[in-house]
């Protein structure tokens, strides 16, 4: 469990509460509108009205003492900025902020966010590549390179090995694990076969996944 401070809480900022809510954390929720800090008090560990930007406010909240502090301040360019840099001013140990767009971005990072998300970005990725391949179920992007891919096993794959098919040194691609239907999950070697039912999770770019999964 870790103590998260999280502030803003509009649609974004909501769903990531619940979320938080869910895998049991505690989190303290802040907005200056009244309105949304009423719309999560049920799924929260506690929940203040009051404006992020003003250090007097921030202090009494103890920063320090949070895990992480998430700013899903996405629509008011200065204040995500003002709050990210008070945030680790303050003693934060680690930030995590929202951008709202490529400019954006680069400042949050150079205002001291330890890391950055950029959820239209993300999602526009993911609906670009899972919705144009036929082998792609699903990803997730680690950074600008590199994802996990669930992909459906090839038919040209069926009945052959991983030591068989070397994709590691044909493609420079790391195979992680298969899910079968019966087994949520079945870590593999050498020797593993592949069949129609099961699903790859593979480690790799973009551009050698494209070469090793036509369509």
């Amino acid at each position: 469990m870790k103590s998260v401070l999280l502030i803003g809480l509009g649609r974004f900022g909501k769903n990531v509460a619940e979320k938080l809510n869910e895998l049991g954390h505690e989190v303290m929720a802040i907005d200056k509108v009244e309105k949304r800090v009423n719309a999560v008090l049920p799924i929260v560990t506690d929940a203040q009205i009051g404006d992020s930007t003003n250090e007097a406010f921030l202090k009494t909240l103890g920063v320090d003492n949070y895990d992480v502090c998430i700013v899903t301040i996405g629509d008011d360019f200065q204040s995500s900025l003002e709050t990210t840099s008070l945030l680790k001013d303050l003693g934060a140990k680690r930030v995590v902020s929202r951008a709202s767009d490529d400019i954006h971005e680069k400042f949050l990072l150079k205002n001291g966010a330890d890391n950055v998300v950029y959820p239209e970005k993300q999602l526009a990725s993911f609906v670009a590549i899972k919705y144009t391949t036929n082998h792609i179920l699903d990803f997730i992007a680690l950074d600008s390179e590199y994802a996990v891919y669930e992909i459906s096993v090839p038919e040209e794959w069926y009945q052959k090995s991983v030591g068989e098919l070397d994709v590691r040194k044909k493609y420079n691609l790391n195979i992680l694990a298969l899910r079968d239907e019966n087994k949520q999950s079945i870590i593999v070697n050498s020797e593993t076969v592949f069949s129609p039912s099961q699903t790859v999770l593979v480690l790799g770019k973009w551009k050698d996944i494209k070469k090793c999964f036509k369509d």
